[in-house]
């Protein structure tokens, strides 16, 4: 069995390098041929996959954040593909972990997550829906959330900064933003119906949580082939930092302003907003959004 290995440029080379390491020797030691991935940035890690892919391969293992399961959904998602039946192996080492969360992974323990692996290779693993997000020249795969808002400016914020790390350096982008941050005016169209909305964000769910572990669209399944619309209708500032903290166990749905719908085509448009994809900048608005059922085969259990 040939197994390509990918992982994180940020932790292939400083703190959290032995857990690239440990993955690697683990299926070493169970007698699989393992082909390591490491380079010093995404775009050339996201080449060497493609290569490793080409050259062929029985699975696909990213060893990162929700990042690197982004990259591995946009290396394998399609039906159109030659390698689209390659699964999807993800050790969670990363600061979000969202996607790892919502298929029920081991966090923190690459042994386990391994092991979980190892037996989902063998049962054949399980099918999920992917997101696919088209705009001018822009074609990209999801796995999670799309964040087209007060959410995504947080994300562009907290990008260009490179101090504090962690969950601390959105959380202070979160803050500084919301001191100038205004409702935005959408157009939506979502599965043919047309309507301007404003909002402080709107998002488009594959998954249940973004940021680790904020719960936006709680009750999102990975495999209904429904994508969950998210919106935020206009709220104070005040409003709005009383509302927040319950996203964290999911209580904000019953909120006045906030709006749950289950969607399968969604298009986007807004005047100076950027979208977001699992946390990687995809493009500013107009964006569509739709979702492509059982697009991803995962190495998790059923």
């Amino acid at each position: 069995m040939i197994i390509a290995v990918a992982v994180n440029p940020r932790a292939s080379f400083g703190g959290r390098q032995h857990t690239g390491n440990a993955v690697v020797a683990y299926f070493r030691a169970a007698g699989a041929r393992v082909v390591v991935l490491r380079k010093a940035n995404y775009d050339r890690l996201e080449s060497a996959v493609r290569e490793a892919l080409e050259a062929g391969c029985d699975a696909l293992v990213v060893v990162g954040g929700d990042g690197m399961v982004h990259l591995g959904i946009n290396a394998l998602a399609g039906s159109g593909a030659p390698y689209g039946t390659v699964p999807l192996g993800i050790v969670p080492s990363g600061t979000g972990n969202d996607m790892a969360r919502a298929l029920g992974l081991p966090l923190n323990d690459a042994v386990a997550a391994c092991e979980l692996i190892r037996e989902a290779l063998k049962s054949g693993g399980r099918f999920i829906d992917a997101g696919r997000v088209t705009g001018v020249g822009t074609t990209r795969w999801f796995a999670g959330v799309v964040s087209a808002g007060f959410d995504a400016a947080v994300n562009e914020r907290a990008n260009g900064w490179r101090w504090p790390r962690g969950k601390s350096r959105y959380n202070l982008a979160m803050l500084r933003e919301l001191a100038t941050f205004r409702a935005i005016d959408y157009t939506v169209t979502a599965d043919g119906e047309t309507w301007r909305q404003g909002a402080m964000l709107i998002s488009v769910a594959n998954g249940q949580s973004i940021g680790g572990g904020m719960k936006v669209t709680p009750d999102a399944l990975l495999d209904d082939g429904f994508l969950d619309l998210f919106i935020v209708k206009p709220l104070s500032r005040a409003q709005f930092l009383a509302v927040f903290p319950k996203v964290f166990s999911g209580r904000h749905t019953g909120h006045r302003a906030v709006h749950i719908r289950q969607v399968r085509r969604v298009e986007l448009s807004a005047a100076n907003v950027v979208a977001y994809a699992d946390g990687e900048r995809v493009g500013p608005l107009p964006l569509t959004v739709e979702v492509v059922p059982g697009a991803i085969r995962v190495l998790a259990a059923p």
